[in-house]
């Protein structure tokens, strides 16, 4: 599972890309560095990401304020050796040799920072388990 640079390629869908998968996003860049490649995307992209999820992550030293959503595509699907949905429902298209994972994580959206704080925590606990298991640190 990796793409031509040997690269694990994780993408997450939300319908809006705002929140939950932008989130997920930015865990993922900073807990696995470049050993990942990684992509989020909507089914339906809202116009901003939620400033409650920007707000979240910045108590944790990540700044997602300039990330903005985006349509979730074929060739992102194509090109990803992972397909994390998350709790919406969302319809991804089906490749074969791909892995999909469902994570049911509350939607924030409308929500204040005090109720996207434990979503945020919870991503960051599937986000860990992910690496371990696609992109595992190396020892020299």
């Amino acid at each position: 599972m990796a793409d031509s640079s040997g690269k694990p390629s994780v993408l997450f869908v939300c319908v809006h890309n705002a929140g939950r998968s932008q989130m997920a996003a930015a865990w993922l860049t900073r807990l696995a560095g470049d050993r990942v490649e990684v992509r989020s995307a909507g089914s339906n992209p809202g116009a901003s990401v939620n400033p409650a999820a920007v707000e979240a992550m910045a108590e944790v030293g990540i700044d997602i304020s300039a990330e903005t959503p985006k349509i979730l595509t074929v060739d992102a699907v194509r090109e990803s050796d992972v397909c994390i949905t998350m709790g919406c429902g969302d319809t991804c298209p089906v490749f074969p040799g791909k892995r999909y994972l469902d994570w049911k994580l509350d939607d924030p959206a409308g929500q204040g920072v005090e109720a996207v704080r434990p979503v945020r925590d919870e991503i960051k606990t599937l986000i860990e388990g992910l690496i371990k298991e696609i992109a595992p640190e190396t020892t020299a």
